[in-house]
């Protein structure tokens, strides 16, 4: 972990020593699902182009999206796209908005349930009854039922959730809603929501999330796939819309998005694709920019920085980081958006 964590830790050092150095100073906020890839992929920009620094701030899909708006960054990070009403907000701060996806990634369900390290077989309609607050202890007989064999202790639910606005809970209450009518009705989909299970805490980022899983024996919570696989987390292997309990959950994003190739910034949901190898909570990251930048420059670095970004060199640093390479398709139609910027 310590090796593959070190650039992170690298580029931040770079940004805070260095940037009167470079010309060029670009600023973005959102996304803590993004922060490990963007992280990485920047650092590395920085390497070949020195004139170009990148200052990137994990605070999470609504605060990117909030900055983005109040023009205090030149871009944001969401991992769904704007409504409407955020698009139309943003509009009327700084003009037409283009939205550009760069990262394709899927959310595991990593649990701490004591004297067991893994081998954990979750449905759908139980971890929607978890979530729900209905299952409440891990010897329920529904999950034992399922997990034939596996010593199950008597040890409370505990559900653990973000506490800020968050794309990654979008997908994972986007994947909920779509699995539970009940979950539909009473809580619905959305980058904040009101979590009834009594046993709910939240934890901020991707990584208090995994932070609260980890230090509470019972806990059970989402997170991007890289911060559960990074930090070698215990993850329950999900059945998906076809009746197939998914291990390889890389595979499985791969298989999903490509059973949805037509993606839009209204179209772009992901999650319980129907097929026998798709991974069922998955989703695609967006980066938000104005397509009339006021400093035309500025504007045209930040052009090219997100074109390489969800271009081939880039993706492949994103592979490697436990993220999904952005299909073909999809890195075209990053090209393309990104061509409507006038610079």
């Amino acid at each position: 972990m310590r090796k593959r964590l070190a650039p992170i830790a690298a580029a931040l050092f770079v940004t805070a020593i260095l940037p009167a150095m470079a010309a060029t100073q670009l600023t973005g906020a959102g996304s803590t699902f993004d922060y490990p890839f963007f992280s990485k992929a920047f650092y590395d920009y920085s390497k070949s182009h020195g004139d170009v620094q990148v200052n990137y701030q994990s605070i999470g899909s609504g605060g990117g999206i909030a900055q983005f708006t109040q023009r205090t960054v030149d871009f944001g990070a969401t991992d769904v796209p704007m409504n409407a009403g955020e698009v139309k907000a943003a509009e009327a701060s700084g003009g037409p908005v283009l939205q550009v996806p760069v990262a394709l990634g899927g959310e595991s369900i990593v649990y701490n349930v004591p004297g067991v390290a893994s081998g954990l077989h979750l449905t759908s309609g139980l971890l929607a009854g978890i979530f729900l607050g209905k299952i409440t202890s891990w010897n329920d007989p529904q999950i034992a039922k399922l997990n034939g064999g596996m010593k199950l202790p008597n040890t409370p639910i505990v559900v653990v959730h973000r506490s800020d606005g968050s794309g990654t809970t979008y997908i994972f209450t986007d994947y909920l809603s779509a699995i539970s009518a009940e979950w539909k009705t009473k809580v619905g989909t959305g980058k904040s929501v009101m979590w009834i299970a009594a046993s709910a805490i939240g934890g901020k980022g991707n990584e208090g999330v995994a932070g609260q899983v980890n230090n509470n024996p019972g806990a059970i919570g989402y997170v991007e796939l890289a911060y559960a696989i990074q930090n070698k987390m215990s993850q329950a292997t999900l059945q998906n819309a076809a009746g197939k309990y998914i291990s390889d959950a890389p595979g499985g994003v791969r298989a999903a998005a490509a059973a949805k190739p037509d993606v839009s910034a209204t179209s772009f949901s992901i999650v319980n694709m129907k097929c026998a190898t798709c991974y069922p909570i998955a989703g695609y990251s967006w980066v938000v920019v104005y397509q009339n930048p006021q400093d035309k420059g500025k504007g045209k670095v930040l052009q090219q920085i997100l074109t390489w970004l969800s271009g081939g060199d880039a993706q492949k640093i994103a592979g490697g980081l436990d993220y999904v390479p952005l299909p073909e398709n999809i890195q075209s139609l990053a090209r393309n958006t990104l061509a409507k910027m006038h610079v």
